[in-house]
């Protein structure tokens, strides 16, 4: 693992009017910049051209010298060429299947931000001043960015509440490889508890969705009352919404990381299930528990974090029965209906809790895939039968 990792710090600012009316116009003319961007290399596309990074370049220079598009050039250039690296990684992913296609930015829904490099700002001294300002940001420094770090990028956004935020990318050197163990942990994620570890322990789901679910339906009538359009009633409803929204993000994002962190600290090689929560969530009946639970975003903090202090995560096959698999003795049951807590195994007689037997059965199969690469779904009965092996295991750089 490298010495030192990029990390973002994230603060909240509040700007002076002139600054947040320069921001609002970076924020719109990244949104302009980008949608022509994609609309010219959609139309080079159904010509069968290619257009690249370069090419887009060169159609901003050229659309600010005209008169129509001049207003480009009251803004900081950067951000405008951010965007445009951004649009071609977007094509990258999608021709390398890890995305969909770009989709055009919305004025009202799209994300309000610009990413800011070296070049464009001026950090010193704890203050920080971005290109076409003449005073810095009034920040809220709730932690301090690591001692002799320097932000190599910043982005400003401002989200649906109406809070200003900005992101500084810098290297931490206080994030380093944590001593080995030989300590493992199976993690089986659930609604009522949030996980299941081997050791028995069950983590309380907290549900905050669910807590502010009352106050969330209140302020969703009240701007469902309200006319569509640009007014100002709307606009003051619309935000009281997004400010509830943010309330139960952030309360979940704060205890996932806080559970993560520990989790990583505390065990060498961690082993979850791989869930395909986009399907899952198409159960009408368990949709909204399994978007309050968050599991993708659990998985995606605790593959971030093994990789930070040199950790093992392995993510066991979505078809190994888990929960129908004895740990005691290997039989599996046939059915096991998801309102079936407790059972009986019927070859060894012994008694399980439905979660805590499917964390032992993980951990199991991750400590089998870790060390031999061995697979973990049970052989068929058939001649012939298929031991499926497609385990993903995340090891620590030497």
């Amino acid at each position: 693992m490298t010495t030192h990792v990029k990390r973002a710090f994230k603060y909240r600012f509040y700007p002076t009017d002139a600054q947040a009316a320069e921001l609002s116009r970076t924020f719109g003319c990244v949104r302009k910049v980008y949608n022509m961007a994609l609309a010219a290399r959609t139309k080079a596309w159904a010509r069968q051209e290619r257009v690249n990074y370069n090419a887009t370049s060169a159609m901003l220079t050229a659309w600010k010298k005209t008169e129509e598009l001049a207003y480009l050039s009251e803004v900081s250039s950067v951000p405008l060429q951010q965007c445009l690296r951004h649009l071609q990684g977007a094509f990258v992913n999608f021709w390398e299947k890890r995305g969909k296609y770009p989709r055009f930015k919305s004025r009202k829904k799209s994300r309000r931000s610009a990413e800011y490099t070296s070049s464009a700002f001026r950090y010193r001294n704890g203050t920080l001043t971005l290109a076409k300002m003449k005073d810095p940001l009034h920040i809220v420094w709730s932690r301090p960015l690591p001692e002799g770090s320097v932000p190599t990028t910043v982005t400003v956004s401002q989200d649906a509440a109406g809070r200003w935020c900005v992101s500084m990318l810098c290297e931490d050197p206080s994030v380093k490889s944590l001593p080995v163990t030989d300590v493992a942990v199976g993690i089986d994620a659930g609604i009522t508890s949030l996980v299941t570890l081997s050791t028995g322990e069950k983590v309380t789901n907290p549900k905050f969705e669910r807590k502010d679910r009352v106050r969330l339906a209140k302020a969703q009538r009240e701007l469902s009352r309200k006319a569509k359009g640009d007014g100002a009633n709307r606009a003051r409803a619309r935000r009281k919404v997004a400010r509830i929204h943010a309330r139960i993000a952030d309360r979940r994002r704060d205890h996932l990381h806080k559970l993560t962190t520990r989790l990583v600290r505390e065990n060498q090689t961690i082993v979850i299930e791989d869930l395909t929560v986009r399907t899952m969530l198409k159960n009408h009946s368990l949709a909204r528990a399994i978007s309050d639970a968050s599991w993708t975003m659990m998985r995606g903090m605790l593959e971030y974090k093994a990789a930070w202090y040199g950790r093992d995560l392995v993510a066991v096959d979505r078809w190994f029965p888990s929960s129908k698999l004895c740990s005691a003795c290997g039989t599996i049951t046939e059915r096991m209906p998801l309102n079936v807590r407790n059972w009986t195994c019927e070859g060894c007689g012994t008694t399980h809790d439905r979660d805590v037997n499917a964390a032992i059965n993980l951990k199991a199969a991750g400590l089998a895939v870790s060390v031999c690469g061995a697979g973990v779904r049970p052989q068929r009965s058939t001649p012939g039968g298929q031991s499926a092996t497609k385990q993903k295991t995340s090891q620590r750089e030497p």
